[in-house]
């Protein structure tokens, strides 16, 4: 299946049945199968009746939702997806398609569900790509941002990163837009107010223009004040990250990585050459972990 040879896939996955017929991860793989060879009467015929089943789990009416959607049956999907949130409110993936098809449909409650899957699933990436993206088009100056970073750390090396990686720098930009970022935030709550309030004291480093190195001093002096004044009653995991690399003498190229990147490709690619044991030490530290946002830590 991950090669896509999609007809030998289903004769290896029929024998398997053939020999364990009760097992549902196989009729589940063979239903999957079908869905990618867009046989989507056959694959929904062999997928309903697991829904009903003690043993099933999310990805069951993930992919009995994602049939129906292929086949144009938004109200069955719909239905496929709540159920399955019904039986698994912990699924990242489940509140993450139902929203993808609220937002389909113009239905802008949609970011509610990412909200949840965020909450309730932290690990979960793809909620965060899409309420980054949600975010950004709005008038919020916070959560496209930290929404966007978290993703980008999650999947450090998904097609999707670049994408995310130019709304982050822009997302900066917008925040330094706002000549006072403590400008009618009544609404907001007592992190978001911290976050606005420390990236204040640095809105003169701003003043000249955003680029990789002036985000790196105004994201250093922002992660050593929250170190001192706010972490304890918030901890947050992707300041943690922050702070561990700064400490370790890899946030430079981080923020290289981040935003140098989709700036000024040809000057990232100078700034590696002239960095190379640098960016060679951050690039091996970051192969070698897996960024995961612990449960706990929603502030939203």
């Amino acid at each position: 299946m991950r090669q896509k040879d999609f007809p030998n896939a289903l004769l290896v996955l029929n024998r398997a049945q053939e020999l364990d017929p009760q097992n549902i991860a196989i009729t589940k793989d063979i239903a999957l199968n079908y869905y990618f060879l867009r046989d989507y009467n056959k694959a929904i015929e062999l997928i309903n009746p697991l829904l009903d089943k003690e043993e099933s789990d999310d990805q069951c009416f993930q992919i009995a939702g994602n049939i129906y959607k292929e086949m144009g049956l938004a109200k069955e999907c719909e239905k496929a997806y709540r159920r399955g949130i019904k039986k698994f409110p912990e699924s990242g993936a489940l509140y993450n398609d139902l929203g993808e098809l609220m937002h389909l449909q113009r239905n802008y409650d949609a970011i509610k569900q990412w909200e949840k899957g965020i909450e309730q699933d932290p690990s979960y990436s793809k909620n965060y790509y899409n309420a980054a993206k949600f975010y950004f088009l709005t008038t919020d100056k916070v959560w496209s941002i930290l929404y966007a970073e978290i993703f980008i750390n999650m999947e450090p090396q998904g097609t999707r990163t670049p994408e995310i990686k130019e709304l982050l720098l822009e997302g900066y930009k917008k925040l330094f837009t706002d000549v006072n970022l403590l400008q009618n935030n009544k609404d907001k709550n007592n992190f978001v107010k911290f976050f606005l309030q420390s990236m204040n004291k640095q809105s003169s480093l701003a003043s000249l223009g955003l680029n990789a190195e002036s985000l790196t001093m105004i994201r250093t002096r922002f992660i050593l004040d929250w170190a001192n004044s706010f972490s304890s009653k918030f901890p947050y995991q992707l300041f943690e990250y922050q702070q561990q690399l700064l400490q370790e003498g890899m946030f430079d190229a981080y923020n290289q990585w981040i935003f140098g990147s989709v700036q000024n490709l040809a000057g990232f690619q100078n700034w590696i050459s002239t960095h190379n044991t640098e960016f060679s030490s951050f690039s091996n530290f970051q192969k070698g972990r897996i960024f995961n946002i612990p449960n706990g830590q929603y502030y939203h």
